[in-house]
Parts: C-alpha cells; structure tokens; sequence
C-alpha cells in the first residue's frame, strides 16, 4: 500500500511593523484559487520540511524568514487525497515582493486583520497558535 498523501510545507511569516512596532502577518494571494493564504507548497521528493517551508516563503513573498516554533499541522483533503501542512512561526527578514504566476499579492495585517482576510477557517487558527508561540503565557 502507497501512501499518496500530499506533504506541503509553510510559515505564518511575521513581522513588527515599520510604522508603529505592531505585530503583522503576511498573507498571500493565488490568482489560481482567488484566496487568501499563508505562504506554503508542496515539497521537493526528499526536501526537509522546514527547509521547504522557508524556501516557498521566499518564492511566494520575497522574504528570508528566521523560523521559529512549529505550528500545528493542517490535515485535509485536496483533489481526493490527503494533504498534509507542517507550519512554522517564522520572522520576515530583509527582501521584498514581486508578483509573480503563483502569486500577485501580499499584506502585511495585523492579527485580527489577518484572521478575518484568510479565505480557509484552517488557516485562522494558526494565527492564534501564532499569538501563542510569540506570547507563552
């Protein structure tokens, strides 16, 4: 028996604004799906995922991220097969957008912002684990 789940890998990437110092998330836009997103794809056959996760971060937003504490994993189905999400927290270092085919847009929003924008409730939640791995109580 194969197993033909899909592995993808992302980040909620994350920076302090450079107005006032606030927290904001980066989202992406697929033209593709019309949604709103945190950076991810599937990953290379033998690609580590957190190497994966911060390479599709650059592809898609064109920002080197510092990754941080690993997010909850998003399990679903795409196209009838399993799909599974590894996610980390990750920090926007230095670089800059360019649309491109997979992706003509981002924002830099905060949190709240950032929940209500994201097209999928999964990926809402990983603004709150987000919160948490960022303030552990």
């Amino acid at each position: 028996m194969t197993d033909d789940t899909i592995r993808a890998a992302g980040c909620v990437l994350w920076r302090r604004s450079p107005v006032d110092g606030e927290l904001e998330i980066c989202l992406v836009h697929r033209p593709k799906y019309d949604d709103w997103s945190h950076p991810k794809g599937k990953l290379k056959r033998g690609e580590d995922p957190l190497a994966g996760a911060l390479r599709e971060v650059e592809e898609e937003t064109g920002y080197l991220a510092v990754p941080g504490s690993p997010l909850p994993t998003a399990r679903y189905e795409a196209n009838g097969r399993p799909k599974e999400v590894r996610y980390w927290a990750a920090e926007g270092a230095r670089g800059h957008f360019i649309p491109n085919n997979e992706v003509d847009r981002i924002l830099w929003l905060p949190p709240t912002a950032a929940r209500h924008r994201l097209t999928q409730p999964r990926d809402r939640d990983l603004v709150d684990a987000l919160l948490n791995a960022l303030n552990p109580t």
